[in-house]
Order: structure tokens, then sequence, then C-alpha cells
């Protein structure tokens, strides 16, 4: 079941951000059940929304990039991640990647 990751992260700035996009490279080689990410900053706090086709394609992915780049760039505590099942999703005509 696909579902909506949402995660607050305090304390990690757009730089740690762009250097783990780097590091694990999700955009050129992207995970498995990816569907939709999206990260935006305020007052210090890391959000980022995702839909993902399913919770363990996220925690796979967790598990095999995303924690060890976590430790390379050291980003310090941890964030507060929930999810959420997709009720309905709509991608919008020519919506796609990148910044």
């Amino acid at each position: 079941m696909a579902v909506v990751l949402t995660l607050r992260w305090a304390g990690v700035a757009p730089e740690q951000y762009d250097a783990m996009l780097d590091t694990v490279g999700w955009e050129k080689q992207v995970p498995d059940g990816l569907v939709l990410h999206v990260a935006w900053f305020e007052q210090e706090v890391m959000h980022v929304t995702d839909v993902w086709d399913a919770e363990d394609d996220f925690r796979r992915f967790y598990a095999e990039r995303l924690a060890p780049a976590v430790q390379v760039v050291g980003l310090a505590g941890q964030p507060d991640v929930r999810f959420t099942p997709v009720h309905r999703r709509f991608v919008a005509p020519g919506a796609g990647g990148g910044a």
C-alpha cells in the first residue's frame, strides 16, 4: 500500500541536505518504490514529504543507503518520521523532476 512519509528533523541545514543528496544520489539512482520527494527548510528545521509505494521500500532505502550517509555527513539528533496510507494520488500532467 502506498504511503506518505512526513519527516521533520531539527538542526539540519540546507548544506547538510545537499551533502546527503551528493552522497546518496537518490536523484540519479532512484530508490525502488520512491514516487515523490519534496524538501524544504524553515526555522532551522528540515521538512520532507515523500510518497512511497510501500513503507518497506523506504525502510530498505534507509537501511542500505541513507543511514550510512547520515553518518558520513554527520547529522545530529533523530528525525520525527511518520507514515500515513495514501488515500488518493494525482500527478499534474507535465509535472517532473528537479528543483
